[in-house]
């Protein structure tokens, strides 16, 4: 399935939006929610460390600034750009908002929810299935991961 040229350069932004997360000691992903225009109507990055919550994971944040600004919680006819797989809170949410899209750049071999360790978001058991775009920009989204990893452990 060919990756629309959109999500590309929409998840080289969410890569920018990332590094900010450095800032504050979080890990560096960040996610963006588009319109049926392409146009970006929520965005986060992982603040968990910034807010001592371990639900500030930036798929919730970006969903709950989407759902803001629609005045909507129900996400239909959108797009979540996330520079790392979500994981299955992340997943649940995403299903829970009604995205019908995801687009995702790093796998996450430890706690992926979207085709790595589980595959919540496309699970026929659910009552809404997303689809997928895995691995978009996935080297440049895997490396500003692995630097973090590295500079924590050096």
């Amino acid at each position: 399935m060919a990756v629309p040229e959109i999500y590309r350069t929409r998840m080289l932004e969410a890569l920018a939006h990332a590094t900010l997360a450095l800032e504050h000691g979080d890990v560096p992903v960040a996610a963006l929610v588009l319109d049926a225009s392409g146009a970006v109507i929520g965005a986060g990055r992982n603040e968990r460390e910034l807010r001592q919550d371990p639900t500030a994971h930036a798929e919730i944040l970006a969903l709950q600034s989407a759902a803001a600004a629609t005045g909507d919680w129900h996400l239909t006819n959108t797009t979540l750009i996330v520079t790392l797989e979500p994981c299955a809170m992340c997943a649940g949410a995403i299903l829970a908002a009604r995205v019908p899209v995801v687009v995702f750049g790093a796998w996450d071999p430890k706690a992926g929810a979207a085709g790595s360790v589980y595959d919540l978001l496309r699970d026929r058991r659910m009552p809404h299935r997303v689809e997928v775009y895995a691995g978009v920009e996935q080297e440049r989204c895997a490396a500003i991961l692995l630097d973090f990893f590295e500079g924590k452990r050096g």
